[in-house]
């Protein structure tokens, strides 16, 4: 096996993983939440986000490692693939970068900060339903945006793999 094809399937199965984490957001764990109260909800997205937020090394390899390998699979394929393959993974790794890792870095962490530095707990009612209001909708959209482009990218990835 080459490092190319090693390279290009860690990005397979690291990219799988991010798609699977964001696809599991958007169908289970905020629908889920998205029946609790205001206070509830706020409170509830919080706790999971730390969790995140303290870089989990389980987290943190397949987030991160998901670009490392797609950026070392690309350079690498330069060698190993020409044509419409080539062109192929080189859109897939700026689609993959532009299109779930930048949403998230430009859009939904600093989201999550803003709801992190809140004292939940001195708000009135109507700023916490004002919180939830600013923020569920539009986590939730760029939240199915990522997801849509990450699956996109993982099958487009396979697809690759399997003509090697």
């Amino acid at each position: 096996m080459t490092l190319f094809e090693i390279a290009i399937l860690m990005a397979v199965f690291l990219c799988a993983l991010t798609t699977g984490l964001v696809y599991t957001f958007a169908v289970v764990v905020m629908p889920g939440i998205k029946t609790l109260p205001d206070y509830d909800f706020l409170s509830a997205f919080k706790v999971m986000d730390r969790v995140i937020q303290q870089n989990d090394p389980r987290f943190t390899v397949v987030w991160v490692g998901s670009v490392l390998a797609l950026i070392i699979a690309c350079i690498l394929g330069f060698g190993a693939l020409d044509g419409i393959q080539r062109l192929m993974l080189i859109a897939v790794t700026l689609i993959y970068v532009l299109g779930v890792q930048a949403p998230t870095f430009t859009i939904n962490i600093p989201m999550n900060n803003r709801l992190q530095a809140l004292e939940l707990e001195t708000l009135t009612p109507a700023e916490l339903q004002a919180e939830r209001a600013a923020f569920e909708g539009r986590w939730n959209y760029w939240n199915a945006f990522r997801t849509i482009v990450a699956g996109i990218s993982t099958l487009t990835l396979i697809s690759l793999a399997i003509r090697l």
